[in-house]
């Protein structure tokens, strides 16, 4: 027989358990440095979360600046030179730009100097303007680097965690994408 203070002890726990899972993913206090491709927040600290419905009518209002953070494909290490390589093309949400691995954990100091040379050229030096970051669906590396803008001092940081398969699947247009060339080095 079950004593009735070990049931109340089972209840409690099962309703935190309930509790903790219901709310989901927890923001980190840092950003994710690694398994990008997993459940994402609900949330995000300096921003706001945005889905498609609502981003699309953001976009019909315009002076919008679309980020995508997704990594551009790169050559195989070892592959000839001589042999072809045909990475797939990406498609993303037209009148993007596209800033690969901005969405990373850790940034080099190059790379987090161009990004926020990027961020000030796409708007204006406006850091009240509205910027959406996006990569795909359950991705990270849009969190981070919206949380990186926020951090940079931007006012109006939104987060698509839908990502461009989101904004496929719900029937929108996507367009090719060309990586904007990343800085070299380190």
């Amino acid at each position: 027989m079950i004593r009735p203070a070990v049931l109340a002890l089972l209840a409690a726990t099962a309703a935190a358990f309930g509790t903790q899972a219901a709310a989901g993913v927890q923001e980190p206090a840092g950003f994710r440095l690694d398994d990008y491709r997993a459940p994402v927040p609900a949330t995000i600290a300096g921003g706001r979360v945005i889905h498609t419905k609502a981003l699309h009518a953001l976009l019909r209002r315009g002076n919008v600046v679309l980020i995508d953070v997704l990594p551009a494909p790169r050559r195989p290490e070892g592959m000839r030179q001589d042999q072809p390589w045909l990475p797939v093309p990406r498609r993303d949400i037209p009148g993007s730009l596209w800033l690969p691995d901005v969405g990373r954990g850790a940034l080099s100091i190059s790379v987090e100097n161009w990004f926020r040379d990027r961020l000030a050229q796409s708007t204006a030096q406006d850091k009240r303007r509205r910027i959406v970051f996006y990569c795909l669906s359950r991705c990270w590396m849009s969190w981070n680097a919206a949380k990186r803008a926020a951090q940079y001092g931007y006012r109006r940081v939104y987060w698509y965690p839908d990502g461009s398969d989101g904004w496929e699947k719900a029937g929108l247009d996507l367009a090719e994408a060309q990586p904007e060339p990343m800085p070299a080095g380190p």
